[in-house]
């Protein structure tokens, strides 16, 4: 029979907090999946871009205003940090697929080397371009 004690047990959305301490590897984890969904956001916002190239000048100027000031440049500065942190994030599990660097402690250095690599990486995106 099923467990009858089900109301004494926290249910997982309220497991963050009291209950669950955040490690790297949960919160890197996370953070690829949001910054996969992000990464989509930006192609729509490609997309709209060359749809209104293609629709008539005054949908360019707009779309062209908008992503080119202050606004959509902080959006492709964080867009370009999410696109890769989700490609670094992509390697890192191919590692773990060929059953490599599978430890706790080795698996948080590899989210810290995530996160830094992105910036660095950005970094380095925005310098060449």
């Amino acid at each position: 029979m099923a467990d009858v004690n089900r109301g004494n047990r926290p249910l997982s959305p309220f497991m963050i907090g009291p209950y669950y301490r955040p490690q790297m590897t949960s919160m890197s984890s996370i953070l690829v999946r949001i910054t996969g969904i992000a990464s989509f956001g930006m192609v729509f916002l490609v997309v709209c871009w060359l749809l209104a190239a293609a629709s008539s000048e005054t949908a360019y100027d707009w779309v062209n205003w908008l992503l080119t000031s202050f606004v959509g440049d902080l959006i492709f500065l964080l867009g370009t940090w999410g696109i890769w942190y989700h490609v670094l994030g992509r390697l890192r599990h191919v590692v773990w697929d060929f059953g490599y660097f599978l430890d706790v402690e080795t698996s948080e250095k590899m989210g810290w080397g995530m996160f830094i690599g992105a910036t660095v990486l950005t970094l380095i995106t925005i310098i060449a371009v």
